[in-house]
This record gives C-alpha cells, structure tokens and sequence, in this order.
C-alpha cells in the first residue's frame, strides 16, 4: 500500500524553523499552500488554528524573509513494518 506525504517546511534566518509539517491529504495540503500564498500576496499575518490541536501565527515581516520548501515523497507501509521488524530483531 503506497501512499504519498506532502510536506512543508518554512525556514527563516534569525528564528530557525518555523514550520515543519507533514499532510497525508493533498487537498488539505493544497489549501494550505493558497492560505500561505494569499498571507504572502496581501501582506497579512499567517495565523491558523485547526480547531484541536494545531495553532501557528507568523507575523507578515518574519514570513515574507523565511524560505518556503515543499516536497511529495511515497510512503510504503511496508518498509515502514520491515524496518520497525529489523529494529527489534537487531536489538
């Protein structure tokens, strides 16, 4: 069973990482990435809160001098098993 992550990851000079996140939904991923793009076009602040457990707010200034990487990568379940079964047998 292959699935694909989608990853974000905002770096900025003075602070370091100020975001590192994984999404398993490309369309949530997708919205995120236009909520970012329209913080960066209309000179707002990033500020989200998915209701539970996840809460960032980046002021404007600090966002539009940060770098924005993205990637997709696939994730096997199975190498993720062999390797969680190579770990116990080697111990």
């Amino acid at each position: 069973m292959n699935t694909v992550v989608y990853k974000i990851r905002i770096e900025n000079e003075k602070f370091g990482t100020l975001l590192n996140e994984t999404f398993v939904d490309g369309v949530q991923f997708k919205l995120f990435l236009k909520m970012i793009q329209g913080c960066l076009e209309l000179k707002n602040n990033l500020s989200f809160f998915n209701g539970t457990d996840f809460l960032i707010s980046i002021p404007f200034r600090f966002l539009e001098d940060s770098i924005i990487v993205t990637s997709t990568n696939e994730y096997e379940l199975a190498d993720h098993m062999r390797s969680k079964i190579e770990a116990l047998v080697t111990k």
